[in-house]
């Protein structure tokens, strides 16, 4: 024979204020609420309904089309920049076309335009306009793992031309942090972050930096030549 279940009677509500409240004292609160307020409700609700339609709208017709302008403006920046012509990729692509630099305070508000951000800066940086590289790079919004490492690591890059090597030492961190476990940029920017550990004189650190690239990522081109640099970091 089954178990019989037995149910645990409810709490009583608790009284407030001496009284207990009835389920149709609560119905009739709310009622009265919604009477006295549905103008109010209904301003509410038709405002927040004209903000949707608007960001709608705007996304429609405003930063979609902007976005499509900017892509067109820009492959030709693209193009001199693919072609080491970072000068005219800044400023002077090609007749009829901005660059980069206008097209990221132009479009600002599009993906493309802040994308032109992460040129420009690389740009500045094979320039060795470093301090301009570290602005324009600083105002990309990254997303992803790609972009944030390279991003940093580049800021890192122009940091240590700049000889501020304690700086340039956290956007490497940074940037090993944010590749995770890519093997491609991990090993890469573990190796930068060895090196310029043994410019600041601590071998120690650095070998240990090159003993992660040989054990994480032992097939990387960096773990191809690691043998040497843990040689010459060897306490």
């Amino acid at each position: 024979m089954a178990n019989e279940v037995k149910e645990t009677p409810a709490a009583p509500v608790a009284p407030l204020g001496g009284d207990q409240i009835s389920l149709t004292e609560v119905q009739g609160e709310t009622s009265d609420f919604l009477e006295n307020n549905q103008k109010t409700i209904i301003l509410v609700v038709g405002l927040l309904v004209a903000i949707a339609a608007a960001i709608f709208l705007f996304n429609k017709f405003v930063t979609e089309p902007k976005q499509a302008e900017a892509s067109e403006m820009m492959w030709k920046a693209q193009q001199m920049f693919e072609r080491d012509s970072f000068s005219l990729a800044l400023s002077n692509p090609a007749p009829g076309y901005m660059g980069f630099l206008d097209i990221a305070d132009e479009y600002s508000s599009t993906p493309a335009g802040n994308l032109a951000n992460y040129y420009a800066g690389i740009s500045y940086m094979q320039l060795g306009q470093y301090d301009a590289a570290i602005d324009y790079l600083k105002s990309f919004d990254d997303d992803g793992t790609i972009l944030p490492a390279t991003k940093n690591g580049a800021i890192g890059d122009s940091y240590a031309q700049k000889g501020d090597l304690d700086t340039a030492e956290g956007y490497y961190k940074t940037a090993v942090s944010d590749a995770g476990e890519n093997s491609l940029l991990a090993p890469y920017y573990l190796f930068k972050l060895g090196l310029l550990r043994e410019r600041q004189g601590d071998a120690s650190a650095a070998n240990e930096l090159y003993k992660r690239i040989q054990t994480e990522f032992p097939t990387s081109n960096q773990a191809q030549d690691i043998q040497k640099y843990l040689m010459r970091t060897a306490g």
